[in-house]
């Protein structure tokens, strides 16, 4: 079995290393990072990610755009998309999942719990 490589776009260093210790810590999966959604655009086309944890809320090209951007891609369109948010109105899970999200994770996440979420929403063995 191979290694699960995560994509994690998120513009605030703290949270991209929370989530980054989590995931390499809870599952032995590789993190790969990006601080925008320009950056992780390149990164997710480059790499070809298992999966993107991706925040909503980011200057310059926000995870709608960006999410919007992996789905118009044909080279990106299969990687499964989980958004990260702290603003989930009713609603707004299943307007994301219409935009092709895979799931929408809520800040604050909890870091213990984080690596089974994405897991079983996946169909992946921990």
């Amino acid at each position: 079995m191979s290694v699960k490589r995560i994509l994690i776009i998120d513009d605030e260093p703290s949270i991209r290393h929370v989530i980054q210790l989590t995931l390499e810590t809870m599952a032995d999966w590789e993190v790969l990072t990006a601080s925008s959604g320009r950056e992780g655009l390149v990164i997710a086309k480059a790499e070809q990610p298992d999966a993107i944890l991706l925040d909503i809320m980011m200057p310059d090209v926000d995870g709608t755009a960006t999410l919007a951007n992996l789905q118009a891609s044909k080279s990106t369109q299969h990687i499964p998309v989980f958004l990260l948010t702290a603003k989930v109105r009713f609603g707004d899970e299943q307007a994301f999942k219409h935009s092709g999200a895979t799931a929408v994770i809520a800040k604050p996440f909890n870091p213990l719990t984080l690596a089974a979420e994405i897991a079983k929403t996946l169909g992946w063995k921990l």
